[in-house]
């Protein structure tokens, strides 16, 4: 049984949205405060998805993503779902770039929350069962991207990506020169269709291209392609 943690300070949301997702078949444990979140966090031997609410009474829910992927090991790696407010797409953005997995805008459909969480479970199931032998890392100029651990370097200098991100672009580098629509992205990515007005794609194309291009402003590795969406260049810097 997946082991769900939600940080947030609303009971009465918390107590109902623990209770349905109980009934989908979790574990569900419930915090009010950041501290008391990071606590429990800690104290888990075993917490499969954090459940993040941006807005908590003793810290902002974005500086608690930070504080969870800063922590060592597995636990940093912790899958975080972000609750953020329907009417302000920045703290979405925020969330994506320091390394939140997805989010949900409040008020949400129980179905919506229900069926992100899954497809997170889904694809950390898939990465963690499926083990591909061993092979030589990619490279392009300076770039390299090693599948076996995972890791992405630029000039020998460990890239900051998170496991999303990683998947992101390792699915583009793996199909380079080749055209992928958002859509087709998200679907290989996520296992799932892309839902309508579902941007997030860019934030972390963004992200990405932070980390490994020389001049974000004019990216020679992950191009737009106006009109239909990226295309991962074999460029030899």
């Amino acid at each position: 049984m997946d082991s769900l943690l939600i940080i947030e300070d609303d009971h009465r949301l918390a107590g109902m949205v623990s209770e349905y997702l109980s009934q989908s078949g979790f574990a569900v444990s419930h915090a009010a405060t950041a501290n008391e979140g990071m606590h429990r966090l800690g104290q888990s031997s075993a917490t499969d998805l954090v459940i993040l609410d941006v807005m908590l009474p003793d810290s902002d829910g974005l500086e608690v993503c930070r504080r969870i992927r800063a922590l060592e090991g597995t636990k940093g790696q912790t899958p975080i779902l972000m609750l953020t407010a329907k009417g302000d797409p920045m703290d979405r953005i925020v969330g994506l770039e320091i390394g939140a997995d997805d989010y949900v805008a409040k008020p949400f459909e129980p179905r919506e929350l229900l069926a992100r969480v899954r497809a997170i479970l889904r694809r950390q199931a898939l990465l963690s069962r499926h083990v591909p032998p061993v092979s030589e890392p990619m490279r392009y100029g300076s770039l390299e991207i090693d599948r076996d651990s995972r890791t992405v370097r630029v000039s020998g200098q460990l890239a900051d990506l998170t496991s999303y991100q990683f998947d992101l672009l390792l699915a583009l580098a793996e199909r380079a020169g080749r055209v992928l629509s958002r859509e087709q992205i998200i679907e290989v990515v996520r296992g799932r269709e892309m839902e309508a007005f579902d941007r997030s794609i860019d934030v972390h194309i963004g992200r990405i291209r932070s980390v490994i291009e020389h001049d974000v402003k004019s990216p020679k590795r992950i191009l737009t392609v106006r009109g239909v969406g990226y295309v991962f260049s074999r460029v030899q810097d």
